[in-house]
């Protein structure tokens, strides 16, 4: 979630919304991450590798925590124990990252990261893909976009591929990579003045008063209210959000990964992960996976 220049809560997403994170979780119970900046852009985690329903303190901080960007993470483990440093979201160099999806062949990509990989201090895919936009970031002056189009070109080409779908934040900015279409990744531009509410199982309203005055941007996996301005975004689409919350996007990936898996060609772990069971709440919406 992105929220501009005024630091929001995102106790509506994370909590109170018809598929928040915290309902989500009973569905991916093998871990849960919140991360955020403080008043002076320091960046904060706190993740553990237990189901944010069962976690009192991210339940806390959901309601808690302000801040002008936001990276929520509920996991289904497909690659590495679950353990906290397996847990998303990762930090590096002041940014935060979470991926959704599976990639294969980890040998090719430790070698192709070099000394890279001493970013990594985990198990996952996700943290040395997290790492190899670092890395081609750095060379390209800083360039976060381009550090993701480099990086997600190079695993597309060479190494198999189930689905790459990422959020990274800094402090001011978002960026949300899908790839390919495997999995959907939506994106929701919402104008302040509008009022954030569903109607719960019993009849009762919920709602949110955190974006009656201010304008946000939420990517997700899923759609996680009944708001109908839900967007789909495309194969290969990489979005940005600027500290003005401007949205612009454009296609960094036009052709399908060379190595692309399928469900069978995943171990018994990714592939539970992969295939979990839809929600309740949205019998039509095939959810997104969870790295």
């Amino acid at each position: 979630m992105s929220s501009g220049r005024e630091p929001l809560r995102a106790t509506f997403w994370l909590l109170d919304s018809s598929d928040s994170l915290a309902l989500q979780s009973h569905r991916e119970p093998d871990g849960t991450g919140l991360g955020w900046f403080d008043a002076d852009d320091v960046p904060h985690i706190s993740k553990q590798p237990r189901p944010a329903y069962a976690d009192r303190t991210f339940t806390r901080e959901a309601q808690d925590v302000s801040s002008r960007t936001f990276v929520a993470h509920v996991r289904f483990a497909s690659t590495g124990a679950l353990t906290r440093r397996n847990t998303h979201p990762f930090e590096q160099q002041g940014r935060m990252f979470a991926h959704n999806g599976v990639i294969g062949d980890l040998p090719a990509l430790d070698a192709h990261l070099g000394e890279s990989l001493r970013l990594v201090h985990g198990d996952t895919d996700s943290e040395r893909f997290f790492a190899l936009i670092t890395r081609e970031a750095a060379n390209r002056g800083g360039d976060v976009a381009a550090g993701i189009a480099v990086a997600a070109r190079w695993v597309a080409e060479h190494v198999p591929v189930f689905a790459l779908n990422c959020v990274l934040v800094s402090e001011r900015e978002l960026w949300a990579l899908r790839y390919p279409d495997t999995h959907e990744l939506y994106v929701l531009e919402r104008d302040a003045g509008t009022v954030m509410r569903h109607k719960s199982g019993i009849g009762s309203r919920v709602e949110s008063d955190d974006a009656l005055e201010h304008p946000l941007v939420v990517i997700a996996s899923e759609t996680m209210d009944d708001d109908a301005a839900w967007r789909l975004l495309g194969s290969g689409e990489l979005l940005h959000v600027s500290p003005t919350l401007e949205v612009t996007t454009h296609r960094i990936i036009h052709s399908p990964p060379s190595k692309l898996l399928s469900l069978a060609d995943l171990s018994t772990q990714a592939r539970a992960s992969q295939t979990y069971p839809q929600p309740p709440t949205r019998p039509t919406r095939r959810s997104g996976p969870r790295g």
